[in-house]
């Protein structure tokens, strides 16, 4: 992900840059599966004050999070011909954290929608970090409708080494809205089962996501939401399903020219923040004898990296729960057409204060290849879906509602 794939080579292998991270280690003392007592006391927090009730259900909520996609694995039961599985967790396709029952509500559409805007147009979106903690209070959706939209299908689509798990702030957000939402899980990646290290192709490592494709009943359509190395994998399906993908939205994600991969792309970034060669370790699945299989990352050293800006219980649930990232696939070039894959409707949401894929690689992407709109999340880590999920949630219910180019 980000700089740590701009050197996902190792040294035997290639002279590219050494990358070096912040030694800072993980706090994991406001971890969210620490016990408070259920008091009436309030208590002062980055900057506002909260009921003990509501610390605690925070806290409950990120462990929830992990928990029911456990439970969801259990309950689904393994597929025919599916490969082994892990005791007590079956093989996930579509991960979906359920939320309380999506309750329809009415909303007045934003008017910064009201029109077109040109590909060089931004939305900046201001959020302070205390309001984050009041997400999972059933919060007033201002600027949600699904009334009229193309489709209210969502699917979630991962970074490397991230999971389903990661969205569940978003998924809470946008089901409470009264969306479909699907958070999949890739191969080898969250609780599915398949060994990272075996995994030799983009293909094999995106099949969870064409299987959902696939089977969408005929004239149905999907929005994808694609993070970090999930943007990749959004183009990968744009090429293959055009008609079955209303939009696709990259959040600091890869979002990659015809003929480039992902280690092209991120090799770019020469010389620029080097904060990740302590933290990466290359794993040989096959022996050292041949390349690498995966890239894992040691969870102590990825704080500033990945999390700079994100709450303390998002972090201790990431590093419990990140897998490695299979190496395969970094080094696989898409082929991408203009009729296919340029069919698709493109977003691109910046995070300004990412440290993984910093900004000005995003500029690069966002101007070899141009979308139709781009936003911007102000103050947001690589992972805006823990550090400011309420205005990431804004702005891709934004996305949502601009209607097609023939209905404007």
């Amino acid at each position: 992900m980000g700089n740590s794939l701009a050197c996902l080579v190792p040294k035997e292998m290639t002279n590219s840059r050494r990358i070096i991270t912040s030694s800072s280690s993980i706090n994991t003392t406001s971890s969210p599966f620490s016990k408070r007592s259920r008091s009436t006391k309030k208590k002062k927090q980055d900057g506002i004050v909260l009921d003990d009730e509501v610390d605690l259900l925070l806290k409950q909520q990120a462990l929830a999070a992990a928990l029911l996609f456990q439970e969801h694995q259990r309950n689904a039961g393994a597929g025919a011909g599916d490969p082994p599985v892990i005791p007590f967790i079956n093989r996930s396709t579509s991960v979906v954290y359920p939320s309380p029952q999506p309750k329809k509500q009415s909303f007045t559409r934003s008017s910064s929608t009201s029109r077109q805007r040109s590909r060089s147009d931004t939305l900046n979106i201001n959020h302070h970090p205390a309001h984050d903690h009041q997400l999972l209070v059933p919060p007033t959706l201002q600027d949600s409708k699904i009334d009229g939209l193309e489709t209210n299908h969502i699917v979630l689509v991962h970074g490397g080494g991230f999971g389903a798990w990661c969205w569940y702030k978003t998924m809470t957000l946008l089901e409470e809205g009264g969306f479909k939402v699907d958070a999949v899980d890739l191969t080898g990646s969250g609780v599915h089962s398949s060994d990272t290290n075996s995994i030799t192709s983009l293909a094999q490592y995106v099949k969870p996501l064409t299987d959902i494709l696939e089977k969408l009943e005929d004239g149905k359509k999907v929005i994808l939401v694609g993070h970090d190395f999930g943007g990749a994998c959004l183009s990968y399906v744009m090429e293959l399903f055009p008609s079955k993908i209303a939009k696709s939205i990259f959040i600091a994600a890869t979002m990659l020219a015809s003929g480039q991969s992902i280690l092209d792309l991120l090799s770019q970034q020469l010389g620029s923040n080097d904060l990740m060669g302590q933290a990466q370790i290359f794993l040989y699945g096959h022996g050292k004898n041949q390349p690498p299989t995966a890239i894992d990352l040691n969870k102590e050293l990825v704080k500033d990296f990945l999390f700079n800006q994100s709450p303390s219980k998002d972090i201790a649930l990431a590093s419990v729960s990140m897998r490695p990232i299979p190496f395969a696939p970094v080094t696989e070039k898409l082929t991408l057409s203009e009729k296919n894959y340029g069919s698709v409707r493109r977003f691109y949401i910046v995070t300004q204060e990412d440290q993984a894929i910093p900004v000005p690689l995003q500029e690069t992407m966002i101007n070899s290849n141009p979308p139709e709109q781009v936003f911007r999340v102000k103050g947001s880590d690589h992972a805006p879906f823990f550090s400011r999920p309420q205005a990431l949630h804004k702005i891709l219910v934004e996305i949502f509602q601009i209607p097609p180019p023939n209905q404007v």
